[in-house]
């Protein structure tokens, strides 16, 4: 009698033990598996960073085509001609009505704004002048054009906004010049004019 009471318990005892290693080895594959599991990389992600946002615009669906020109303190140049210039990038040249259609899956879709951008991804120290050309003009009558000038970092501050009359086809006229120091702040605008175009450089293909 004994003898099988304390079989019976070792039987239960074996079970037991097994049900627990079983269930331990569960634990344990499912605590591996976790420690395994990591945040897929992002793979081509580009930062895009930008200290200084340039915005010119006029009216939407105008059929005229103007286009921003920006000079950094060392010299460099942003145009549709030189789209990258050191730490200067023309996002878009906006030619009025021309190529404002694109093709999504067969249906033709209308972009009416008119508007470039000029980001400035770093700041230099010195004088950054902002000019307006009126490359193609349509109508006799003037064309005003709205620039804004913010400064994004550490917080969006605006640094100029007014509207500028350009008069026709190779009118350039400058907007605002402000200058910058080795913080990134802004110790002076002005609207002094100053030509960065010549018209014999100043042909769009």
């Amino acid at each position: 009698m004994k003898h099988r009471f304390f079989k019976q318990n070792t039987d239960q005892d074996v079970f037991t033990d097994l049900l627990f290693n079983t269930l331990l080895g569960f634990a344990f594959m499912f605590a591996i598996a976790f420690m395994l599991i990591s945040t897929p990389e992002k793979t081509g992600d580009i930062e895009s960073k930008a200290e200084v946002l340039i915005t010119i615009r006029w009216a939407d669906e105008h059929p005229d085509d103007v286009d921003a020109l920006v000079e950094d303190p060392q010299g460099g140049l942003v145009w549709y001609h030189n789209r990258d210039s050191g730490l200067m990038h023309l996002d878009r040249d906006d030619r009025g009505v021309f190529a404002d259609q694109i093709n999504v899956n067969g249906v033709k879709v209308n972009n009416p704004i008119n508007q470039e951008t000029v980001t400035v991804r770093a700041t230099q120290s010195g004088e950054y002048v902002v000019n307006l050309l009126h490359y193609k003009s349509n109508y006799a009558a003037p064309l005003p054009v709205s620039v804004k000038v913010e400064k994004l970092n550490p917080n969006v501050s605006l640094v100029y906004y007014d509207t500028v009359e350009l008069t026709g086809s190779g009118d350039e006229k400058t907007a605002v010049r402000f200058t910058l120091n080795e913080n990134g702040e802004v110790t002076n605008t002005n609207q002094r004019p100053k030509r960065l175009l010549t018209l014999a450089t100043a042909t769009k293909s």
